[in-house]
């Protein structure tokens, strides 16, 4: 497989074809190797507009989706991102690409091994992967962007209360098979707005079933 041509046929078709006109997430996705990502035996399903299989019963995102997620979040070099899900490492490299730093959290241990030397053997520097359970906890600090790789069953305000003033924060809240993507904008302390963005079908969270704690 040309992979290169892959990638390349990958991004115009799919990910520009679904309303991602951002040129710097476009030219990052033409160029960050996908199938280095995906779990061994799948490297000719890393430019397909599936949700390939990590194991635990998670899945990557589709190329679609992700494209979305960076369009929405609008990195421009300078933000501390908080990732929720590391998963394969793929997005976490695409966000450290975009940014200046990236945090990743994830609940399984072997995903986080498996993110650190992927990331490590394309040295990607400006990350680091942690083991938590981020619907328990969240790192100290706040974030200029976050994204939340996988849903949620209700929305959790403490997302919000982790990014600073002018932050943004993609997640996906419902459930299947119609589910929201929003973007959701701190504007200062005390005060954000949300936006739907699309429909969509993502797989969820471990716990990500939560009690509604909030209501826009």
């Amino acid at each position: 497989m040309n992979t290169d041509y892959a990638r390349l046929q990958m991004v115009n078709q799919q990910v520009r074809g679904w309303n991602v006109y951002d040129e710097d997430v476009l030219n990052m996705l033409k160029t960050l190797p996908r199938e280095r990502f995906v779990p061994d035996g799948l490297e000719s399903l890393a430019f397909a507009d599936l949700a390939i299989p990590l194991g635990h019963g998670e899945y990557m995102m589709t190329p679609t989706i992700e494209g979305r997620l960076l369009q929405a979040l609008g990195l421009r070099g300078g933000e501390e991102v908080l990732e929720i899900g590391t998963g394969s490492g793929f997005m976490t490299a695409c966000l450290a690409a975009l940014a200046a730093r990236v945090t990743s959290v994830d609940i399984y241990d072997d995903f986080v091994a498996s993110a650190r030397r992927k990331l490590a053997d394309g040295e990607i520097a400006n990350v680091e992967v942690v083991q938590m359970d981020a619907t328990r906890e969240l790192p100290c600090g706040r974030y200029d962007a976050i994204a939340v790789t996988g849903s949620i069953q209700a929305f959790d305000p403490r997302f919000v209360d982790a990014l600073n003033p002018g932050g943004r924060l993609f997640v996906v809240v419902g459930d299947g098979p119609a589910m929201e993507a929003r973007l959701v904008e701190r504007m200062d302390e005390h005060d954000w707005k949300t936006r739907s963005l699309f429909e969509t079908d993502l797989a969820p969270l471990v716990h990500g079933a939560l009690p509604p704690q909030f209501r826009f």
